[in-house]
């Protein structure tokens, strides 16, 4: 159905582009969402197709829950995945959401992506945030990644300024705090959100490609910039990177929204005599689009349940 001048005119000065609530001194929830007008969208970002618009300027996120094996110690092992998508204004020298609609802030795409699985008797919980302009060829705002398990927990926030800025906190030795710069160059974390804005830009042939916060954390490589070849095909985007005998393939539908369906990531996955090959794979399980936001009673639990998470 082809939608009107008015409704996306009206999408987009109503547009509510928020992630969470924020909690006020007496406890009680207030509805933090912002609005971009249509005057500072067109100026802080590239032109946006009405069909765009429609889909992401609509005060929804889109939320798509995946099964997950996850290649961990040497063994694949069983949990879930989530990406939630969602535009919201930023703030450039913050580097923070943006509380107040304002012609400085700046459009972004933002993901958070969760991954939750076991090893063994004790849990794995991963989070990755991708901040990204909605504008082709410009890098990520801001990224960052956590991970906690039983054995402790690691973050890890880079932030785009005139060097990528990254500071970096973990229970390991040699890895406990650290603070330092590096060049700009091609994020993997970026390309997720790259992809859902306009795949035709995504970067293709011989790279340098700084890897997920999380293969990084989790196989305590060096924290830089590494060669890889990158090729894109009808529906599937591939980066492999030969000195870490990583590779990684996302799939997508190549038709508007090109909401991602699936991906897998083959690495060496132990150590010592328990190191293998192995393939993490995802596959879509269920996509709803939500102001999950605004969805935090008990009643509002049956949505974990549509999204076939219990």
């Amino acid at each position: 159905m082809k939608l009107s001048h008015s409704f996306i005119f009206a999408a987009v000065i109503f547009l509510m582009m928020s992630s969470c609530k924020k909690e006020t001194q007496d406890n009680q929830k207030t509805n933090d969402v912002s609005s971009i007008s249509t005057e500072e969208t067109l100026k802080n970002s590239q032109p946006l197709s009405e069909e765009f618009k429609a889909y992401w300027f609509a005060n929804a996120a889109e939320i798509t829950s995946y099964t997950l094996e996850q290649a961990r110690y040497g063994e694949i092992r069983e949990g879930s995945a989530v990406l939630v998508f969602v535009t919201e204004p930023f703030l450039k020298d913050e580097q923070v959401k943006a509380d107040l609609s304002s012609s400085t802030n700046i459009p972004v795409l933002k993901l958070n992506a969760t991954k939750n699985f076991y090893t063994g008797i004790y849990p794995y919980s991963i989070m990755q945030s991708v901040f990204y302009p909605l504008a082709n060829n410009q890098h990520a705002l801001k990224i960052s990644c956590s991970v906690q398990e039983w054995c402790g927990h690691v973050y890890t926030q880079l932030n785009n300024r005139s060097e990528f800025e990254v500071t970096s906190h973990s229970y390991f030795e040699g890895e406990a705090d650290e603070n330092f710069n590096l060049g700009k160059t091609i994020l993997e974390s970026e390309l997720w959100t790259q992809l859902r804005i306009n795949p035709e830009s995504l970067p293709i042939g011989d790279l340098e490609i700084i890897p997920s916060f999380e293969f990084l954390r989790l196989r305590h490589v060096p924290f830089k910039a590494y060669a890889a070849s990158a090729e894109l095909l009808s529906g599937t985007y591939k980066i492999t990177y030969p000195d870490l005998n990583r590779s990684l393939s996302i799939n997508f539908n190549p038709q508007f929204p090109f909401n991602i369906t699936s991906w897998e990531e083959s690495f060496i996955s132990g150590y010592g005599d328990n190191a293998k090959a192995l393939t993490t794979k995802a596959t879509q399980l269920k996509s709803i689009k939500s102001d999950y936001w605004n969805k935090t009673t008990n009643d509002d639990f049956k949505l974990r349940e549509s999204l076939g998470l219990n």
